[in-house]
């Protein structure tokens, strides 16, 4: 009977299988945009299932680290950014299981474009040179970036954004599409600036695919730096003009006279200048110049008695190079040379023709004039003596036989002089004495007696008519005043033997104070007697005085004693009042400064003579009106003009305008004007008063100056060093200039110049390094500072603070790095922005105010054994706290313990359990302990309260879940519910059955002999239930020991829910007694490999294994009268019932997991 039975149980069970179908995932291509952000959904997997199972979905293959599924509902989400640059598709593996079988296809995804690439620049620089004469629209370079995107986000445009200077923005342009950067207008190396950084900007054609219709533009910047090249095309350029120079007389060859000096006015290039002397008022070969220095020095012998007083050089500076139209650019300028005048010449006698011109002058030695016997006046010997040296002071003497008739005239001399012969002794020309009289007329050189000449004169006397017929005197001395009328008697004349009154007639012209004819008388035989009628004019004051020359020139340096004689005559009769002449000084502007002796003449300076005192226009030059008057009555005078240059010596010094000068200059600026100091020289000719300025001392190279002619004097320029800029950041901030100017013959002076250096903003901010800035979490107010920095100069710090509008929280970042860049909006010159950029570090620091959170799981069923004993853990807990160190340490405590009967009957009990604290890694283990033994009588489930409690005190409270207490798990029924809980199934699992249709038991109802067989079959099987329990147990206990030895009971760890039984054949789930060493893997004789969690069994676990276990069931479920749920005689199965009922209700459920069972203990 019961071997029918029991195939007849079989059958029915065949006939009820129903057959399971793989989940279906439907094939097809989806296109995803490469710019989704992770964690944003994809594309959903679409598969069926026929059966209707709940499906789970995975993905695998190479590519499946892009994405994250979501197991219940398919949806794909992007976990790895995309490229559609690397790839434009991918393959990507799918697996849908339906809890029995699963299905794998492979996915075909389509990349789609989304800008996210940035144009890069091929080179990593675009630096380049170009000449200053580059033709406008050149093509200087080309700017190229690619752009990995395809399509119109690929497309790059180009620009240039920024110039710097700024002066040259209009100068460059770009071409928007290739790159090209073109010369837009002139450069100039001199006049312009010397470079140019351009900021050029590569924008690609923006777009987007998972943003659409937004577009987004990506960009990049690099910047070039053009170089301006200096060409020569300008022409070398003199510095230092006028050029005046001087040398002596006579000087030695090679004597350096004057230096010129040049530049290159295209200072980039700065060519080497040959310098020549082009053309000279002198005769050529005078001078030389040195071709690489410009020195000028002597060629020749210089006599300026031949070349005159000044010669001037043109002289010419040329470029060693050619320049860019292939010639070698030159300048010429002007230098004046001054002869200085040496005495080297003798005064020397001239015969001068009639016209008096100069060229018909001619030295001779010899001369000759005529002067009637016993007359008065000047002899004319047509002698003019001369000296070719420029300051000339001469002294005519006369010697020879009767010496002492004549004197000569002038006596001194400082100018080329005629020179004239005067009778002091009239009764010594006696014709029939002498005729003739040789004289010698010595020219001396004061002021070097050794210069020389005499002149040999020859004076012929002329015979008058002074004998006299023999009367009774040989002389009658008559008396007529001058100027009497016709008729005057002036005597009566008697003969020896005839007398003869006679008449005089007034002459009609007198050039002589005594007429004296001759009286003849003749006798009767007509022999003439004579005698001599001294006829003396009797003067009267009527001829003034008459000069010796018609002006007087004299040369004095001043400083110097000065003397002239001025001398003059009157025709009237000497040694009386008529003739005596007085000498005086007319009143002019500069009179005072002069006396002259009333009875010499000499004209003397009256204090010390100081050109610097005379009107500058007079160029020296004193104008005196010298009179010379008589004594006679109704006196007369005469005037002559007495011109004295007064020449002028260095006796002054350059002084400057000012005690001292300040001035101020922007740094960074080449060449930049600083100011100008202004000196005068009160000397009044260029020779002395010529200045130059030097800096002498503090410069430090920095400076230059120029020396240019002003209104009056001379000023200097001071400019910056057309090669130098000056930096206010460094040491030099003023600079304390001495400079000098001095003059031609190096009298010197000195002033200070104090020169500010203005600080330009053209230094770069820069953060300075700080410290680690510590804010609390969740502040809103708390910030940090950093200073920032320009070349020492403290800016205005940056302050970071938090966000009000979101909370720090240390859980979500422990540290946060701000990296920022500064931009100095106020930049005159060079880069706005920070070199690098700031750093702030800010360390978040830990509060406590995360309360501990346990690790839930849906829900869990802990199987406590009935002979769990105190100190057994039977649960476990575990829970983590978000805060960091001290905070985080989680402390457990059991607050409740509540039990609940089969009738749901809840009742508070004492505290049964405890919670042990441990930790793992970063978790906190409960691990819940009977505190004593349970009382076994009792059926259903213990409710146990745990909490957990951090360092701060902070507490969550939470229900460990049920723990449920029976005596005896054998029911295969709940193999699969165990398993969803994650739990396998003790011994062997049953066979796989599905759910039941109603529509097979009405098939079924149609076979009555089936049903009468069933119900035989039933009865008997109540009545035989609990012997074939305990056979069945019996067999699992004897196959079990079979399969087991002895030395894998004692080696390996014993572990509930294998197939390791007690001899007794007990069931190890409920009569075993564990040890709690055992349980905690702590069996010291254990190996390790038995001490691995066997959870693997769980993903091995499969329904095929399912369906070849031997199902057996043991006891049938019985119906309550009420039609309510079934009544079970197992504690477990009635919970495993109340577990599959409480899924649908609305209360959640906390799971535990038990630490003394693994998943594979049921």
């Amino acid at each position: 009977m019961e071997g029918i039975t029991g195939s007849v149980l079989l059958m029915c069970f065949i006939g009820l299988i129903d057959a399971n179908t793989s989940p279906s995932i439907e094939p097809g291509v989806f296109s995803i945009c490469e710019d989704i952000p992770k964690d944003h959904h994809a594309f959903t997997i679409l598969a069926t299932d026929l059966e209707g199972d709940t499906l789970t979905y995975e993905i695998n293959g190479p590519n499946a680290a892009y994405f994250t599924v979501n197991r219940t509902t398919g949806d794909v989400s992007i976990e790895r950014n995309l490229d559609r640059e690397a790839s434009n598709y991918m393959t990507l593996g799918v697996y849908v299981y339906d809890g029995q079988t699963g299905t794998q296809k492979d996915l075909t995804l389509i990349i789609e474009e989304a800008n996210d690439n940035k144009p890069i620049f091929q080179e990593p620089s675009y630096d380049i040179d170009v000449n200053e004469n580059t033709a406008i629209g050149a093509s200087l370079f080309k700017a190229e970036a690619t752009d990995a995107d395809t399509s119109s986000a690929g497309v790059i445009t180009y620009s240039i954004d920024e110039v710097t200077p700024s002066a040259g923005s209009s100068l460059f342009s770009i071409v928007a599409t290739t790159g090209e950067v073109r010369l837009n207008g002139s450069l100039n190396y001199t006049a312009l600036s010397t470079f140019y950084r351009l900021k050029i900007n590569a924008t690609d054609g923006g777009g987007s695919c998972y943003y659409r219709p937004i577009k987004n533009y990506f960009s990049r910047v690099i910047f070039s730096f053009v170089t301006v090249v200096d060409v020569p095309d300008l022409d070398p350029q003199f510095i230092g003009l006028p050029y005046v120079g001087k040398v002596k007389e006579h000087a030695l060859l090679d004597t350096s006279v004057f230096r010129v000096t040049a530049m290159d006015q295209d200072t980039g290039v700065n060519d080497k200048l040959l310098f020549s002397i082009e053309d000279s008022t002198a005769a050529v070969g005078l001078f030389n110049i040195s071709q690489i220095d410009g020195i000028i020095s002597v060629s020749s012998d210089i006599d300026r008695e031949e070349i005159g007083d000044n010669v001037t050089l043109t002289v010419k500076a040329t470029e060693s190079k050619v320049n860019i139209h292939g010639v070698h650019a030159s300048t010429t300028t002007d230098v004046q040379i001054n002869i200085i005048d040496k005495n080297d010449n003798p005064p020397k006698f001239y015969k001068c023709g009639d016209t008096a011109d100069e060229r018909s002058c001619v030295i001779a030695s010899d001369f000759t004039g005529d002067v009637v016997e016993h007359s008065l006046g000047a002899v004319f010997i047509n002698m003019t003596v001369k000296d070719l040296d420029k300051i000339k002071k001469m002294k005519l003497t006369l010697e020879g036989l009767n010496s002492d008739v004549f004197s000569v005239e002038p006596q001194y001399t400082a100018s080329d002089s005629i020179v004239q012969l005067l009778v002091k002794q009239p009764q010594n020309l006696d014709y029939e004495e002498i005729q003739t009289i040789v004289l010698s007329v010595i020219a001396i050189d004061e002021e070097d007696t050794s210069f020389r000449s005499t002149a040999t004169v020859t004076i012929n006397i002329k015979d008058a008519n002074d004998n006299s017929p023999a009367f009774a005197k040989n002389t009658y001395k008559l008396e007529v005043a001058e100027h009497s009328p016709a008729g005057t008697v002036l005597g009566n004349i008697t003969a020896d033997d005839l007398t003869q009154w006679m008449k005089a007639t007034s002459p009609t012209n007198f050039f002589q104070k005594a007429y004296c004819p001759t009286l003849q008388a003749r006798d009767t035989d007509g022999k003439p007697g004579s005698t001599l009628l001294e006829i003396t004019l009797t003067d009267i004051n009527d001829h003034p005085p008459v000069m010796n020359r018609d002006s007087y020139q004299e040369f004095v340096k001043e400083g110097q004693q000065f003397g002239l004689k001025i001398q003059a005559t009157d025709a009237d009769e000497s040694d009386t009042k008529n003739s005596q002449l007085e000498f005086g000084i007319e009143p002019s502007r500069y009179s005072d400064n002069f006396t002259i002796n009333p009875e010499t003449g000499v004209l003397t300076n009256r204090g010390k003579l100081d050109r610097e005192a005379l009107d500058p226009d007079l160029d020296g030059r004193i104008e005196l009106n010298v009179t010379a008057t008589d004594m006679g009555t109704l006196a007369l005078s005469t005037m002559v003009p007495v011109i004295i240059n007064v020449e002028d010596v260095n006796d002054n010094g350059p002084k400057f305008k000012a005690p001292s000068y300040k001035f101020s200059v922007k740094e960074g600026e080449k060449g930049a004007f600083v100011g100008s100091v202004q000196a005068e020289d009160l000397d009044q000719t260029t020779e002395f008063n010529r200045i130059s300025y030097s800096i002498i001392n503090g410069g430090f190279g920095s400076f230059i100056i120029r020396t240019f002619a002003d209104e009056r004097g001379y000023r200097g320029n001071l400019t910056v060093d057309f090669d130098l800029e000056l930096d206010y950041e460094s040491t030099h901030k003023q600079y304390q200039l001495q400079v000098e100017a001095a003059d031609l013959e190096q009298v010197k002076a000195t002033v200070m110049v104090e020169v500010d250096v203005l600080d330009v903003n053209d230094e770069r901010p820069e953060f300075k390094p700080s410290e680690p800035v510590k804010v609390k979490e969740n502040t809103t107010t708390s910030g940090g500072r950093r200073e920032l920095y320009s070349a020492g100069q403290r800016w205005e710090p940056l302050t970071v603070r938090v966000n009000p509008e979101h909370t720090i929280d240390y859980e979500q970042c422990d540290l946060a790095v701000i990296e920022a860049q500064v931009v100095d909006e106020y930049t005159e010159k060079g880069e706005n922005n920070s070199v690098t950029t700031g750093e702030m570090v800010i360390e978040i620091e830990d509060i406590n105010d995360n309360a501990p959170e346990f690790i839930l799981s849906n829900s869990v069923f802990v199987v406590v054994s009935e002979s769990a004993s105190k100190g057994t853990s039977v649960a476990g807990v575990s829970a983590i706290d978000r805060d960091s160190l001290i905070h985080r340490q989680v402390e457990f405590e059991v607050t409740s313990v509540q039990f609940e009967d089969n009738n749901n009957k809840i009742t508070d009990m004492r505290m049964l359990y405890e919670a042990i604290t441990t930790q793992q890694k970063d978790i906190y283990v409960g691990n819940i302990q009977p505190t004593e033994g349970l009382d076994t009588s009792l059926k259903g489930r213990y409710l146990v309260s745990v909490s957990a409690t951090d360092s701060g005190k902070t507490v969550h409270q939470h229900r460990t879940g049920d723990l449920c207490m029976e005596t005896l798990i054998s029911d295969p029924d709940y193999v699969y519910i165990l398993i969803e809980l994650g739990l396998a199934d003790i011994g062997k699992a049953p066979v796989v059955e599905a759910e039941t249709d109603p529509l097979r038991y009405i098939l079924m109802g149609m076979v009555a002999g089936l049903i009468v067989v069933l119900t035989v079959l039933t009865t008997s099987l109540m009545c035989t239930r609990r012997n074939y329990r305990r056979k069945l147990k019996a067999a699992k206990a004897m196959n079990s020991a079979s399969m087991v030895t002895s030395n894998n009971q004692k080696s390996g760890a014993v572990v509930p829910g294998t197939n390791k039984y007690t001899m007794e054949g007990a069931n190890p789930v409920l009569n075993l007694n564990i040890d709690t060493t055992m349980v905690l893997d702590m069996d010291e004789d254990s190996s390790d490999v038995d001490k691995v969690s066997l959870n693997s069994l769980d993903d091995r676990y499969s329904m095929s294994e399912v369906s070849n276990m031997k199902s057996i069931q043991e006891e049938d479920e019985e119906e309550g009268d009420d039609g309510g749920p079934p009544k079970y005689i197992e504690p477990l199965r009635a919970a495993l019932a109340q577990q599959g009922q409480k899924k649908a209700s609305d209360k959640p459920h906390v799971g535990f997991i038990n630490p003394a069972f693994s998943t594979t203990d049921l």
